[in-house]
């Protein structure tokens, strides 16, 4: 187990510095030239022949503002990618091509055939990148938690859900479903991940069965899986960084899905001109090179990423996590805590150690519940600690106290530095199941 000691999740701040020495070179300005023709073709086309109920989504898609989210863009990315090689297979041709009875016909035989192999070779890129991402974060995690059977449990359980995934997907698949409901399914199970990584940071949830064991868990990593999805958190800055140039690069691969599709059910009727079958001959090459440029620079961005800075490093860049604070207690002196919990399974959580002093110094710590006649109950006994950190499930609503007691000491003050939380109870899953596996 890797120690955390001294460590604190990574900041928007600190994140935005880290992201200033990984500058994107911005897109060819061909990916919104392209864009904008192939969407012309696509009107005219759409003015003479009109759209079936698959093509009329796909239009109204691919004119509206593309998702906020990083991986719901790749998600969105891989789904046109593969609808393109569908209709790029050569039963999907029209009879005209599949005959090749003229050269143009042969010609747009062999584009077809090229255009797939180009499409195919990009879809391979995603899926490694979303593959090794994957890994990457719950292999982080991972390192983080207790060698023993905490993270084998968690890891079984891990495999047995994606296992189950799987399953789902090809349930799918079996059924006759279409790409867009395997890609919608898909997508519910990333946000399910989301979901369980969330309530593990939190030790609610599908997790509260383990609750009792991740005292051993560093809050750190606790609160680092807790708010790495949040919409404003740390990886907001990398969607405002690099949002953008992804959001063109949707828009792209949906109006040449949208063109594709229009011109080879209209191809009998009205055949692409040689100048718009050079416009898109010319999209699919930018398309596939820039959205290949881009997954590779944003794979290098990701590896060398930290997760998790020395609160030092983070305070110097007016990032420091204000969830800690630092407190003096002074000599004869109890520093307290009072919480107000109103629902039942919240959890109290907390985190705190002695950041100066005399070598062996500690301090006393407990948690009491007080009732609604004053009675109080004690819930964590006295002790004395040098740093501890753990959490409680509420089985009952009221008032909590959490004391740190330097009455004992006639001498020295102690200096804490002391996180606190009171968290929630968190609706279980629909599934019993339980994963980790990392997003955006």
């Amino acid at each position: 187990m890797a120690s955390t000691e001294g460590l604190v999740p990574i900041t928007r701040v600190f994140l935005a510095s880290y992201y200033d020495k990984y500058p994107f070179s911005p897109l060819s300005d061909n990916v919104s030239r392209l864009t904008a023709q192939i969407r012309s073709i696509s009107d005219d086309l759409s003015n003479d022949f009109p759209l079936d109920q698959e093509e009329t989504l796909l239009a109204s898609e691919a004119a509206e503002q593309p998702p906020n989210k990083i991986d719901e863009n790749f998600w969105k990315n891989r789904e046109q990618i593969e609808e393109i090689i569908f209709l790029l297979e050569s039963s999907n041709w029209p009879d005209l091509v599949r005959k090749q009875g003229t050269a143009d016909d042969a010609h747009l035989a062999g584009l077809f055939g090229q255009w797939k192999e180009r499409f195919q070779k990009t879809l391979k890129t995603l899926q490694f990148f979303q593959s090794r991402n994957s890994e990457f974060v719950f292999n982080m995690v991972m390192t983080y938690m207790p060698q023993d059977f905490r993270g084998t449990l968690i890891r079984q359980q891990r495999e047995r859900s994606e296992r189950n995934k799987i399953a789902e997907v090809d349930a799918v698949v079996n059924s006759g479903g279409s790409i867009r409901d395997r890609y919608a399914l898909l997508w519910r199970q990333q946000m399910d991940r989301r979901r369980q990584l969330a309530q593990l940071g939190s030790a609610t949830g599908v997790y509260k069965t383990l609750v009792k064991y991740l005292v051993g868990v560093p809050q750190v990593l606790l609160d680092f899986i807790r708010q790495i999805n949040d919409d404003e958190g740390p990886m907001d800055e990398q969607r405002r960084r690099y949002g953008p140039p992804l959001y063109s690069l949707t828009k792209m691969v949906l109006n040449i899905r949208l063109l594709l599709s229009l011109s080879l059910r209209h191809f009998e009727t009205r055949k692409l001109e040689r100048e718009q079958i050079t416009v898109l001959e010319e999209a699919v090459d930018v398309y596939t090179s820039e959205f290949e440029r881009f997954v590779e620079f944003l794979g290098e961005v990701f590896a060398n990423s930290p997760f998790f800075i020395t609160a030092e490093a983070a305070g110097a860049m007016g990032g420091e996590n204000n969830d800690y604070r630092e407190i003096s207690v002074s000599a004869g002196r109890t520093y307290e805590v009072s919480l107000t919990v109103e629902s039942i399974n919240s959890y109290i959580a907390w985190d705190f150690s002695l950041v100066q002093g005399k070598i062996n110094m500690d301090i006393g710590f407990s948690l009491e519940y007080i009732d609604s006649s004053g009675q109080k109950m004690m819930i964590l006994p006295y002790k004395r600690y040098e740093a501890d950190q753990g959490n409680f499930c509420t089985c009952m609503t009221g008032n909590y106290k959490l004391i740190w007691d330097n009455s004992y000491s006639s001498f020295f003050k102690k200096v804490l530095r002391v996180k606190v939380d009171c968290i929630p109870p968190v609706s279980d899953s629909a599934t019993s199941e339980t994963e980790l596996q990392g997003s955006d």
